[in-house]
């Protein structure tokens, strides 16, 4: 029983961070806002109560950096998504805030574990893919680095889908995240916006000149939800505005009155399903057109925001560049330029050259596919239903656009054809990516390789027209999230043996790890670290699988996106040849063999059936082996269901070897090698996408590739194609035993049949013989714990460059040209913001040395050396950021 509700009195002051004040606003929220009391408070309602108390924290924060931006007067990125994976929010903030030691105090206190508390909570529904997962650590890094910037997305209802596997197959449930309420967000119902579909467009003579009008059938409203996105010790704490879908009248009396209850509720239907489903299926044209509503809806309302906010300032329209830049994050946003460029123009009563000059001069565009075959392209048929104005003026930028065009290369048709804005043959659609191009100031590739394939292959007759809008700025991932609190074993070690914690916020510091590499003591605390995070894992797999594994085997891991260019049908191909081969082996022989756990986790698109077979391949694959009971612990195969960001925090810092063997040229970057990498990883890859730029870091002989070249992927394909390549017979006898029914009684031939007869797209068949080779390998290196664990702290070390702290200063310095904006609080704990702060001698010695140091004393430190500017501070809090 919890005595703690009578003896704890009730704040009435803004939070402190304390132990007993963060008790006191935990029954706070307990009993005012949850309405409970000590006998009817479970786990999940104290998990609400203290996201509500951390909260708290944040919102107070949040204002007064909001305030702050706007009395300065700075220049804003608004970051446009149209999926942020960000996972769980209680952890991030808390770490966030410098305050897991005095958090966790509390709750134990009132008869809690924090840990415990972490797990209530759902991963937010709000992203699916790597493109999701970049932006929430983008948004991250903005906020540590002080950058003054607002994330902007829409309020999924559902996820994706939450995955079950059911005798080997996928099936796809409703992701309805948001079940148990969302506590981190703030309902913003004095934000709202109209936005229209549909109708018909007329000329016009306004004031004795054309102009288009645009007569809209259907007007829904969009509401704002705001989370707020808290900085890594610092003060500063951004918005991520989300939007939700509302109808414009909630329903029809008259039908109402009539008796027609359905019908009159029919608006609240279809106005919910565009902010109903994160990527609602598209194989259809209902399907579609939902999606590109769901795409403009987002950005209308962004767009709408931006602009009353712009004119707080009391500029002309055309200063509009100056106080604001766009960000978007691939083509899904690219309307918002349109949507601008019509307001400016049927609103604002602005020509078209200046409205055309200020997009240009506001947007830019990450690309984030390798083919053009994949980007982005809407028909003009459904453009011209949903969007008739904004269709108007596609074509009229395109007319200007073909003139350029024209100019540059006077009588070059194909050059025409090939860059219009417009696809003519064989349908006609929108090029979004070309479009995307045309209207941005700035258009940059994710990695190395792929800002190259931008230049040369993708977008060569753009390079050669406007060479300086290409830039190339490699991705990264958030250390905090994905090292110091997903392993903290690890980030403990780390900043022992830096004798600093500051690498969390200059990751370069890492490399300091590669002269220690060979310290025996190091390698023996960094190979126990590594067991008992496999210890973790392997306990969750027993509690989700019911299957034991053995930490001391090699954990060898792929966890992505099910896709066949991902390739997780060639590794599920080598653990059945590597079945195969044990089994053939006497008593004396697998003595001698490395022991592995191959661990998979990943959706396969609910429409995707090829996909979906190789899922149901791989667990048909692991019941077999994983019931032999001659091969025991030998090789074990798992599949984790339902992918997501925690899952992740628990598989990578336990994985010994992580695979991203994606056929050269297909994948942009792969940021999910970055964050195995910094946990110690050893990489197994293709040079594709971020391995070319992860090999050179950690140094080639750190990583083990293998397979096609880039370069070399046309002519093994046309070889392929052709009947002129030779087929390993170790790789066609694996697909025999599939067909003979080894492994289940599933159909598999679509699958096998996308592998054979000239259809292997991807190369498997072709890389497979260097793929056993490279394994081969693996298994001698992992039996010589000494250079295996070297190997690990240097991939480790090598990490630095990866960090989105670093993506996101080449953002502010090379695209969005702004600076960090430090709005002035009570807390920072960094070495560097230690000394800012006057904090010298012993404190920071006690920082330095890992020890932590009490944020309250920090905070009154500051005050006493006169570095936090209370009175500013007092007069911002009494302030109501009224349009924020």
């Amino acid at each position: 029983m919890h005595h703690w509700l009578r003896h704890i009195s009730l704040p009435s002051y803004s939070p402190d961070t304390d132990v007993k004040s963060i008790e006191k606003f935990f029954v706070h929220h307990v009993e005012y806002t949850l309405a409970r009391y000590r006998g009817n408070i479970n786990q999940m309602g104290a998990y609400r109560a203290l996201a509500m108390s951390v909260r708290d924290r944040l919102i107070e924060r949040w204002k007064d950096t909001q305030l702050y931006f706007k009395k300065n007067g700075v220049k804003r990125v608004a970051y446009l998504s149209m999926e942020y994976l960000i996972g769980r929010s209680l952890q991030n903030a808390i770490v966030n805030l410098g305050l897991e030691e005095n958090f966790s105090a509390a709750m134990k206190n009132l008869g809690y574990v924090l840990e415990d508390l972490y797990e209530q909570e759902a991963d937010a529904g709000l992203g699916y893919s790597g493109l999701g997962r970049l932006a929430a650590c983008f948004m991250d890094s903005m906020a540590t680095m002080d950058y003054p910037a607002w994330g902007y997305g829409l309020r999924y209802k559902y996820g994706m889908f939450y995955q079950k596997i059911k005798n080997g197959c996928q099936f796809e449930y409703p992701d309805y995240w948001l079940e148990n309420g969302n506590p981190w967000e703030v309902e913003r119902l004095d934000i709202m916006y109209p936005i229209h579909f549909y109708g018909t467009c007329k000329m016009e003579m306004v004031d004795g000149k054309p102009h288009m009008a645009w007569y809209p059938q259907q007007k829904i409203l969009a509401v704002a939800y705001d989370t707020p996105i808290p900085g890594y010790l610092t003060y500063n704490t951004l918005n991520l505005r989300l939007w939700s879908a509302q109808p414009s009248k909630e329903f029809d009396l008259d039908q109402f009155n009539s008796g027609d209850l359905y019908s009159s509720l029919g608006d609240r239907s279809h106005a919910e399903r565009i902010t109903a489903v994160l990527y609602p299926n598209d194989s259809s044209f209902e399907g579609k057109e939902l999606r590109l509503k769901q795409q403009y809806f987002m950005v209308s309302a962004t767009v709408q925001d931006l602009l009353r906010r712009f004119r707080e300032s009391k500029r002309q329209l055309t200063d509009f560049p100056e106080l604001v830049c766009v960000q978007m994050n691939d083509s899904h946003p690219t309307l918002a330029a349109i949507e601008l460029l019509r307001i400016l123009i049927d609103v604002e009563g602005m020509s078209y050259d200046e409205s055309y000059k200020v997009i240009c001069k506001s947007f830019s565009f990450t690309n984030h596919v390798v083919a053009r075959s994949n980007l982005e392209k809407w028909s003009i048929e459904l453009m011209e239903k949903v969007l008739p104005r904004h269709m108007h003026l596609i074509y009229e930028i395109n007319h200007h656009f073909l003139q350029q065009v024209e100019k540059k290369w006077p009588n070059d048709q194909g050059k025409l054809t090939h860059m219009s804005i417009i696809e003519e043959s064989p349908e006609r659609y929108v090029r979004m990516a070309n479009l995307a191009i045309v209207i941005c100031h700035s258009v940059n590739g994710v990695t190395e390789i792929h800002s190259e394939m931008m230049r040369t292959e993708v977008f060569p007759d753009f390079f050669k027209l406007w060479p300086e809008r290409f830039l190339s700025i490699t991705n990264g991932v958030t250390p905090r999230r994905w090292m110091l609190e997903a392993n903290r074993e690890m980030s403990d070690l780390i900043t022992k043996w830096l004798r600093t914690p500051s690498w969390t916020l200059n990751l370069d510091l890492l490399s300091d790890l590669a002269r220690q590499s060979d310290v025996g003591s190091l390698q023996k605390q960094w190979s126990l670290a590594k067991h008992i995070n496999k210890e973790r894992l392997a306990g969750y797999i027993e509690k989700t699988l019911g299957l034991k594994v053995s930490p001391e085997s090699l954990f060898d891991v792929q966890i992505k996106r099910v896709h066949q260019y991902k390739r997780q049908l060639l590794n599920i191909i080598y653990v059945i040849h590597r079945y195969t081969t044990i089994k053939s082996m006497t008593i004396e022989e697998r003595r001698k063999v490395t022991p592995r756990v191959v661990i998979f986790a990943g959706k396969a698109a609910a429409n995707y059936a090829i996909a979906k077979s190789i899922i149901q391949l791989i667990n048909n694959v692991s019941v077999v082996i994983n019931n032999d009971k001659n091969i025991g612990d030998l090789l074990k195969v798992v599949f984790l269901p339902n992918y997501c960001v925690s899952l992740a925090e628990i598989i990578i810092p336990a994985a010994d070897l992580s695979q991203h063997i994606s056929t050269a040229g297909t994948e942009a970057c792969g940021t999910s090698a970055m964050k195995f990498a910094m946990n110690g990883s050893i990489i197994l890859g293709t040079m594709d996408g971020s391995i070319v730029e992860l090999s050179k870091e950690i140094g080639e002989t750190n990583v083990f590739t293998f397979g096609t070249r880039a370069y070399d992927v046309p002519s093994r394909r046309s070889a392929v194609r052709n009947g002129e390549w030779g087929v390993d017979s170790r790789f066609e006898a694996v697909l025999s035993v599939i067909e003979r029914g080894d492994f289940g009684s599933h159909d598999f031939a679509p699958l096998l049949n996308s592998l054979r007869y000239g259809n292997d797209y991807y190369l498997l068949s072709v890389d497979f013989p260097a793929y056993v080779e490279v394994q081969d390998n693996i298994d001698a290196a992992y039996k010589i714990p000494n250079l295996w664990n070297k190997k690990s702290i240097l991939s480790t070390a090598g990490s630095g460059k990866f960090s989105s702290d670093r993506s996101i200063k080449q953002y502010a310095n090379q695209i969005w040209k702004i600076k960090p904006a430090r709005r002035s609080g009570p807390i920072s704990v960094s070495a560097e913001r230690l000394s800012s702060l006057g904090v010298i001698g012993e404190n920071v010695g006690n920082m330095v040395s890992g020890s932590p140091i009490n944020v309250v004393s920090l905070e009154r430190l500051a005050r006493e050396r006169g570095n936090n500017d209370n009175s500013h501070s007092a007069s911002l809090r009494s302030q109501r950021p009224l349009g924020e």
